[in-house]
């Protein structure tokens, strides 16, 4: 058990840190092939930053375990926009100055009750998870669209001064790309094998496993980056770090988990984690998306309500594992 824990907390450090690393090398390799700042910071950038879950959520799937595959993207998306979100608007209140933004969050919303209606029957079948990765690539493709057209956007802007501040040889970048990449595959492994093995030790479910520390785990890198884009003043980076991880989570990494292996969901996902998450979601476009000429903000009481809510759906998962295993 004391050696799970540790192998758990040297994955979760190890992975957070290898992530890093690839985001900074695929970055800055994209830079010198002439990437606009923008495809860099929405396509690279937010790919990077949501590896980890779509490693994590690959392994859980191949071994069998779709607790923690399916528990990781609900867990991810929640704590993404509960705390992560929360946490970056209560350090400087977020405004949203891009276009481009205010487009993807009605996407969010579309892309999670498609989920939803998808996962009813409590499974994603392979065909479930071959039309998640579908509408994945025609997003991508309107991504790239959108980069392309709005060269000037305040999103972009704000990426293009990050690129400007993180350029390294090419040879140094690809070389971190590819060390970060397999630094990253091993440090899910870890994550995986050691949090399987602390939930059959203490009898918890691998669903509430996935959900916590896995989904907390997996969700640094977003943290990390948007609590300095936050300090920054960089609104636009701190706010498109969440909607690129959770259209991702939602479509790419259950669509890539659910090929590998048809996924099972147990009947908390949709009575417990589904409302927390689609309520989450609906709640950011409200009060992101911005109605009658009011511009989209995360002021600071927004930002202390999205983290108590996270404290209190943290809280009701303790309540459910304790109880289940008195």
């Amino acid at each position: 058990m004391i050696l799970s824990v540790c192998i758990l907390i040297a994955g979760i450090v190890l992975l957070v840190w290898s992530a890093d690393r690839f985001v900074d090398g695929a970055a800055a390799a994209a830079g010198h092939f002439g990437m606009p700042p923008l495809l860099i910071g929405m396509v690279i950038v937010g790919f990077g930053t949501s590896l980890p879950e779509m490693i994590v959520s690959g392994l859980a799937a191949f071994a069998g375990t779709p607790g923690i595959a399916l528990g990781n993207v609900f867990g991810s998306n929640i704590a993404n926009i509960g705390l992560i979100l929360g946490v970056s608007s209560l350090i400087s209140p977020i405004r949203v100055h891009s276009s481009v933004l205010r487009k993807e969050l009605p996407i969010l919303a579309g892309v999670t009750l498609l989920l939803f209606i998808l996962i009813f029957d409590r499974a994603i079948s392979r065909l479930d998870a071959f039309i998640l990765l579908a509408v994945f690539a025609g997003i991508m493709g309107w991504t790239i669209l959108q980069g392309m057209k709005h060269k000037e956007d305040a999103l972009s802007l704000e990426f293009e001064k990050e690129t400007v501040s993180h350029k390294m040889p090419l040879g140094k970048a690809i070389f971190w790309c590819l060390a970060g990449l397999t630094l990253l595959v091993i440090s899910s492994r870890m994550l995986v094998w050691s949090a399987v093995t602390i939930a059959h030790a203490l009898g918890i479910s691998d669903l509430i496993i996935g959900l916590t520390i896995v989904a907390v785990g997996t969700s640094l890198p977003e943290l990390a980056s948007s609590i300095m884009a936050a300090r920054k003043g960089e609104h636009d980076i701190a706010l498109g770090n969440v909607l690129g991880s959770n259209l991702f989570n939602t479509l790419a990494v259950v669509g890539l988990a659910g090929t590998i292996k048809p996924l099972g969901a147990e009947t908390a996902i949709l009575s417990r984690d589904f409302p927390v998450m689609g309520g989450l979601t609906v709640l950011l476009f409200v009060i992101g998306y911005g109605f009658r000429g009011r511009p989209g903000r995360v002021n600071r009481f927004e930002g202390a309500s999205l983290v108590l809510l996270y404290v209190l759906y943290t809280a009701w998962l303790v309540l459910s594992a304790t109880g289940a295993t008195a």
